[in-house]
């Protein structure tokens, strides 16, 4: 059960990889993308009413990591069309002026919901079988959507509340790139001509290269440091076509490895010494 599911989340994932890839004109892009995320979420709800969880853990789960996760691409990108549609087609400036104050509006719902927020961020558990169990929705705990009680059988208090705030997340990194893109637009042309020319694409996981980045941030090896994570980031993405993503949480992520916080540098050394000890051996 859970690999069918999961299976489901890997499938979507890959299929708006090469949607982000492919598909330059956004709105169709969101287009395309609310069709996708809204396909997979029925799929997965037709799943679960029929299953009955093993245990309550598994319940939670489901609902607090592998629901909210295809929920929020199509928060995502019904939110993303929603803006797009709407910004102003005049100067750079109003352009940015626009996309700053949607910033500041997605902002306000993490103030809005903050106790939430910093309960889901530091991977609480306390709450979690009042938060991401079915049929324990507590008007008292202020949930910001009403779901649960329209759609008992796929729904919790916050699992739509964990869904925005990651949807929120993307949608933040979308704008501020937008925005890098506005008031940079010279010194990101001659990049847009090297990604038209290049067909190198990045094979290996997206973290590793996220780890990559900061690595060569930390260094200050480019632009004798002076150059900002989210500059280098840009270059790499169209550099080989990858989506990144929240690269800011991601590097989160890294920090919190229990194990091997460099897994990516690890690697490199291992194999590159690996390659240096056999053009030794080579007579």
């Amino acid at each position: 059960m859970t690999t069918n599911y999961d299976d489901i989340l890997k499938k979507l994932d890959s299929e708006l990889n090469v949607l982000e890839i492919e598909e330059e004109d956004i709105l169709v892009r969101a287009e395309k993308g609310i069709k996708l995320a809204k396909q997979t979420l029925k799929k997965v709800r037709s799943i679960i009413v029929d299953y009955e969880f093993k245990t309550k853990s598994e319940e939670i789960h489901f609902f607090k990591c592998t629901k909210p996760k295809i929920y929020s691409k199509l928060i995502y990108y019904v939110k993303l069309f929603n803006i797009e549609g709407k910004r102003p087609r005049g100067s750079n400036k109003s352009q940015v002026k626009y996309l700053n104050n949607y910033i500041e509006k997605l902002q306000t719902y993490f103030n809005d919901n903050l106790d939430f927020y910093h309960y889901y961020r530091r991977e609480a558990t306390v709450f979690d079988e009042q938060y991401f169990l079915r049929g324990k929705a507590d008007i008292r705990l202020f949930p910001d959507s009403f779901h649960f009680f329209v759609d008992e059988q796929f729904a919790t208090s916050h699992d739509s509340t964990v869904a925005t705030i990651l949807a929120y997340d993307l949608l933040i990194v979308h704008l501020k790139r937008e925005i890098d893109k506005l008031e940079n637009n010279g010194n990101y042309a001659s990049l847009r001509l090297l990604q038209s020319k290049t067909k190198i694409t990045w094979t290996a996981h997206k973290i590793y290269l996220i780890e990559l980045i900061y690595a060569l941030h930390s260094t200050d090896v480019i632009n004798n440091g002076t150059v900002d994570i989210k500059d280098i980031a840009y270059f790499v993405e169209k550099t080989f076509k990858v989506d990144l993503g929240d690269y800011y949480r991601a590097f989160l992520e890294i920090r919190m490895r229990k194990n091997g916080r460099t897994k990516f540098l690890d690697i490199l050394k291992k194999q590159l010494t690996k390659r240096m000890d056999d053009s030794d051996n080579v007579k």
